[in-house]
């Protein structure tokens, strides 16, 4: 057995990483019985044992940042390691790595850059294992090579559901705390609304007792015009002036509900000579305000309606996977959902109002239109005069779906990689790379369509293409 020990005296540049020739024998550590190197040959492991150093890190210490390149992969020895990814500036776990799992051997064996963080749970100890000798070894030996391979396939396909599961629970979080922003709004308005009803119904019926009997009020304005900030004050500061000749002493507050309800002074030029004007005037106002409550309550109850409407179609609640799905009611839900996300962003709907309905999974299809629109908006949330543009259209078996924003573009040597896992062009934090991995395989995996771009400064064009009546259903 090959031992491998504590921190010595021969200090590399890195001041927490030591050679492991002059160790004492306070570890008692066997490469073989790690899953990358179990089937490598004996003299391949000791090959590798050579040239092998030691790090050591206290807890809460960083191994290496999301965006790094690979240049080692590390054993972990003792302790334990966690591994981080930064998504929308939320920090989630996607493993925890104890003695004997290899940390960072996937851009060691890809040559890409590092795809999470990867920061000490508790004090720890890494094998080094640096690049240049994990490629010799590689390089060398075909049966290291094979055994590598395997152990590779199966570390993606974990990395992979991982991520996903994690990228879904943020999405999640990103349109719960969109749908918390769009409700806010009505919500506090009908909150605000009943609770001011009760006190404005109580002055309402105060109000009527002064006017005197045979008397009938002017109907309130119906559908009043928008004002400009002003208009209106002209209009309140007319308003006021007439109901304090009327002898009402909250000219200023009844003045505003008049408005509001699209009274004019022309409303009130009949009771200038009647020694009641006040009462009668007051009643008016406080008859407005009870009806600008009630609008105010039955506006907000309906945008709230409106918004778990298009949650409920946007997830298709109560139905089964598959149904006959209506693309352009997909979008514009999924475009509510996605409202906070895209308000500073000029959407255009150029909708095909004969889209034929398709046979399709749903809730997987928003997923798509959500994946396309929150990329459309990452790329123009820099920009004064951002847009996103929206097409649908058909023909005999297919329909067609574009989305188009006016960004900076995919570079060409980028444009080539877009649906590949865990390709990003993003910050770190920003994307995992695995959402239009995703899109991809929901439109030509699950439904039988295509998805291709193009791009150029100013024009990226995302189109899908789904066949009306997919070829066949999945189980």
């Amino acid at each position: 057995m090959q031992h491998l020990g504590t921190a010595g005296t021969n200090v590399t540049a890195d001041p927490h990483c030591y050679s492991l020739s002059n160790v004492l024998e306070m570890i008692d550590f066997d490469l073989t019985t790690v899953e990358l190197f179990a089937s490598l040959p004996a003299e391949d492991v000791a090959r590798l044992e050579k040239h092998l150093t030691e790090r050591v890190l206290d807890a809460g210490e960083i191994l290496f940042h999301e965006g790094d390149p690979g240049d080692n992969a590390y054993v972990v020895a003792s302790g334990e390691i966690e591994i981080l990814k930064l998504e929308d500036d939320r920090e989630a776990r996607l493993a925890m790595s104890g003695i004997g799992v290899v940390v960072g051997e996937m851009a060691l064996l890809t040559g890409s850059e590092r795809n999470a963080t990867a920061r000490a749970h508790s004090k720890a100890r890494l094998i080094v294992i640096p690049r240049s000798v994990f490629d010799d070894v590689i390089n060398s030996s075909a049966t290291a090579m094979r055994a590598v391979f395997d152990v590779f396939l199966e570390r993606s396909r974990e990395l992979e559901v991982r991520v996903r599961r994690s990228e879904r629970m943020a999405q999640l979080g990103v349109l719960t705390a969109g749908l918390a922003h769009e409700m806010n709004n009505p919500a506090s308005a009908v909150v605000r609304g009943a609770e001011q009803l009760l006190p404005a119904i109580e002055k309402l019926m105060g109000a009527a007792v002064a006017v005197p009997p045979g008397v009938e009020l002017p109907d309130l304005g119906a559908d009043p015009p928008e004002l400009s900030a002003l208009a209106r004050a002209d209009k309140e500061e007319l308003m006021q002036a007439t109901l304090a000749d009327l002898g009402v002493t909250d000219a200023w507050d009844a003045a505003a509900a008049l408005v509001d309800a699209g009274v004019s002074t022309a409303d009130l030029s009949t009771l200038t000579d009647s020694s009641d004007a006040g009462a009668i005037a007051g009643a008016i106002a406080a008859r407005s305000e009870v009806a600008s409550l009630i609008d105010q309550i039955q506006e907000g109850s309906s945008r709230l309606a409106g918004l778990v409407a298009a949650l409920k179609s946007y997830s298709f609640l109560d139905q089964g996977p598959v149904q006959v799905t209506n693309v352009n009611k997909g979008i514009a839900d999924t475009l509510l959902i996605l409202k906070s996300k895209t308000a500073d962003i000029d959407i255009e709907r150029d909708f095909a109002p004969d889209l034929p309905l398709i046979t399709a999974y749903g809730s997987l299809l928003n997923q798509v239109w959500t994946n396309l629109i929150d990329n459309a908006a990452y790329a123009v949330s820099d920009m004064e005069d951002g847009r996103i543009t929206i097409t649908t259209r058909a023909d005999a078996t297919t329909v067609t779906v574009r989305v188009t924003d006016n960004g900076v573009g995919i570079p060409p040597d980028v444009i080539g990689h877009v649906f590949e896992a865990f390709y990003t062009t993003k910050a770190p934090g920003s994307g995992t790379g695995i959402g239009l991995n995703t899109v991809y395989s929901i439109v030509v995996n699950d439904h039988g369509g295509s998805i291709d771009v193009e791009s150029e400064p100013g024009n990226t064009v995302f189109t899908v293409r789904l066949p009306i009546e997919p070829p066949a259903a999945k189980d």
